[in-house]
């Protein structure tokens, strides 16, 4: 009976933390969201991002600090999705031959692309963005334009 006990505490603390997200997240900010705007995206990530400064960041973060942030992560794709483009075309030629395992690596470099992306990201923000209570992070999101998903910032 003791154990019923603790378990309908555990419930109580679990709605207590929801609480308290749901009131963090009543008075937090809308998020800034960067598209991507280039010409190619593989698997919903763009070959890259605008490097247009947000009006909703002024007065937090310096336009020149944002443009280098977004500097080092489109160079980021433009090391990688070129390759992942390539691979992405041998993969669609030879995918009847190999019943789809020719994908394999495509999806491997672009789960690769993104982690480095989150790593680049993780390190802008504790370099300077959480100084100034901002987080960047990758995020997943439906298009606008259709039901395709897409990575934003």
């Amino acid at each position: 009976m003791a154990d019923f006990d603790e378990i309908y505490e555990e419930e109580e603390e679990e709605d207590e933390e929801r609480a308290l997200e749901e009131q963090l997240l009543k008075y937090s900010p809308d998020p800034v969201i960067v598209r991507g705007c280039g010409h190619v995206t593989v698997f919903g990530l763009s070959n890259k991002f605008e490097a247009e400064f947000p009006s909703s960041l002024t007065g937090k973060v310096a336009p020149e600090e944002f443009k280098s942030s977004i500097n080092r992560i489109n160079s980021c794709l433009k090391k990688n999705l070129p390759i992942n483009v390539r691979w992405l075309l041998c993969g669609c030629l030879c995918c009847c031959c190999t019943l789809g395992c020719s994908m394999w690596p495509v999806v491997c470099l672009s789960k690769r692309t993104r982690r480095s992306i989150e790593k680049l990201l993780e390190w802008e923000n504790n370099r300077l963005y959480h100084k100034l209570c901002l987080h960047w992070r990758l995020s997943k999101r439906k298009c606008e334009t259709n039901n395709m998903m897409e990575y934003v910032s």
